[in-house]
């Protein structure tokens, strides 16, 4: 059985609330889609607006091996010539080699949207589909609101078919436009179709019941042939059918081999890279490609998954490019605790140990801590159980001001609040005390502690916060109810997450930044036995940290 698969992300996708994509994103998108395997790449509806033209113009130039692209754009208006229709005539100014025309399959909208008659209708659908065809085109007929015309009026949602494939159509698609048919009624009208229509059939479901991808696949069983989707399912309310969820189940599930192996592994880059063009945060829980689709978080899951890796997963997260994830959290047992160091490189001295850190663990998170988001916490926990862990750094103390502005404020940027910290930090057995100003507690904090340390360590520029998020633990105490902050880290190469706790939000901000600079200084093999003598050279001091 062969499949086509078909992506309209970047133009039904682009319906999605939120997103806009700029040309050269599009371009960059329907590059990956090529790398992927995706068999025809709809890029938009040129005749609707300039980008969409301008994007068409630059397609022509990538150089796309196995992949078609596609315009997009609806049959001819009523009592219009085909040859006049400036619809169609912008899908010949784009040059492609392939275009989808919608057009009515519905009784009731030919009646009340277009306002014409059925037999007019049918002759738009024929007519443009025939002048495209005249021109060299493949052209696939996408029948909108097929399924709720079937059911209206059987007879005549079929003879728009007809009529489509009478004039050429490469394949007739069926649109659940409202994204209000389930899976069953899906496959059973798609294998009432296959036996009316020659033509190769296609499948077009939205998310609207939470059943587009269901929808597909039932689609699929009953014969469609030719399958469109989005990539994380971006499209208009709810969204389409996700092609990361349906190209999996396709060909790991059905048997369908739709993509090569090598293709497939590129999935999850693929997803995560298009919800990075279009600066939406990936979803972490999506099938297959979601950080967590393959997380487990239950002590007795992990103890299973330990001894088979089949026995909680129903595929090998590699085949799909993603990994399997073992979470720290008051859930997890001895069995999670053990394999999560050992994914570290680390290992307990005995038993003993392993409980001790359970123990704390589950004692922290009663306290607001959350290790499963904070993988680099977890792991500083575990070191510092260990009897030979010296820390790179310690706080000695601190003290942070936030105050109605009495003087000027060295930052220039004429707020009216001034936020200052002083800290006391030792390295070794040197204790350096300074001070610094910031937008805000935290902030002011922040560059206190690095003013400080990068005397000791100057690389640690290199570190940056790419996001910061407070959690309040328990809405009803108001003001004074504990927090929960977590901090994402960068060096520009790897990234890092840390967590802290605490009913003062300064105190939970400072032991999630410590946390964070203590992971990075750990990675790169500094801890506090070292003395500055045994620095690696990019981490000797500027000058005497006494200086």
């Amino acid at each position: 059985m062969e499949i086509e698969l078909y992506d309209t992300t970047l133009r039904d996708g682009m319906q999605r609330e939120g997103i806009s994509l700029s040309v050269e994103d599009k371009l960059k998108i329907a590059r990956r889609l090529e790398d992927l395997g995706i068999h025809y790449i709809e890029g938009g509806w040129p005749g609707s607006n300039p980008k969409d033209a301008e994007f068409y113009v630059k397609a022509q130039h990538l150089g796309l091996q196995q992949a078609v692209v596609v315009a997009f754009g609806s049959t001819r208006r009523a009592n219009v010539e085909a040859a006049a229709d400036g619809n169609l005539l912008a899908i010949l100014e784009a040059r492609v080699r392939a275009a989808t025309l919608v057009g009515k399959s519905s009784i009731l909208h030919v009646h009340s949207v277009l306002n014409t008659s059925p037999s007019e209708n049918l002759a738009m659908i024929a007519d443009s589909i025939r002048f495209l065809k005249s021109r060299g085109l493949i052209v696939f007929f996408d029948a909108e609101h097929f399924f709720d015309g079937f059911k209206v009026n059987r007879e005549y949602a079929l003879q728009t078919l007809r009529a489509a494939s009478g004039a050429g159509a490469e394949a007739v698609v069926l649109c659940d436009t409202n994204g209000g048919t389930l899976p069953h009624e899906i496959r059973d009208i798609v294998a009432a179709v296959r036996e009316q229509i020659d033509t190769k059939i296609g499948i077009h479901t939205h998310n609207d019941c939470e059943t587009a991808v269901a929808g597909t696949l039932a689609a699929v069983q009953g014969g469609a042939r030719h399958v469109q989707g989005t990539i994380n399912g971006y499209g208009e309310r709810c969204g389409n059918a996700n092609l990361c969820s349906i190209i999996p189940s396709l060909k790991l599930k059905l048997g369908i081999p739709c993509v090569t192996d090598t293709q497939l592994a590129k999935l999850t880059e693929t997803s995560r890279f298009v919800s990075e063009i279009a600066n939406l945060v990936p979803d972490p829980h999506l099938p297959f490609v979601g950080l967590s689709a393959f997380a487990h978080k239950a002590g007795y899951h992990v103890d299973a998954m330990v001894k088979n890796e089949e026995s909680y997963q129903h595929i090998d997260p590699a085949l799909v490019g993603n990994r399997k994830r073992i979470i720290i959290s008051d859930l997890a047992g001895r069995r999670t605790v053990e394999y999560k160091a050992k994914e570290k490189g680390l290992t307990f001295e005995n038993g003993e140990q392993t409980r001790s850190i359970l123990e704390t663990i589950k004692e922290l998170e009663s306290q607001g801590f959350q290790f499963d988001g904070a993988e680099a916490s977890f792991e500083l926990l575990v070191r510092r159980s260990q009897r030979d862990y010296q820390p790179p750094f310690e706080l000695v103390d601190f003290m942070v001001l936030v105050e109605k502005r009495r003087r000027p404020s060295s930052l220039g940027n004429g707020d009216e609040l001034l936020a200052e910290a002083m800290v006391k930090v030792r390295v070794g057995t040197e204790i350096m005390h300074t001070a610094a100003e910031g937008n805000g507690p935290v902030n002011a904090l922040d560059l206190a502690v690095r003013k400080a340390l990068m005397q000791f360590y100057p690389s640690m520029g290199a570190i940056r916060l790419t996001d910061y998020k407070v959690r309040v633990l328990d809405e009803e105490a108001g003001t004074d109810a504990p927090v929960r902050v977590l901090i994402e880290s960068t060096d520009g190469e790897h990234q890092w997450s840390t967590v802290g706790s605490s009913p003062n939000i300064i105190e939970a901000s400072w032991l999630a930044l410590a946390d964070s600079l203590e992971y990075w200084l750990i990675k790169h093999g500094l801890n506090g036995n070292l003395t500055p003598a045994e620095l690696p050279a990019q981490f000797q001091p500027c000058s005497p940290p006494n200086e």
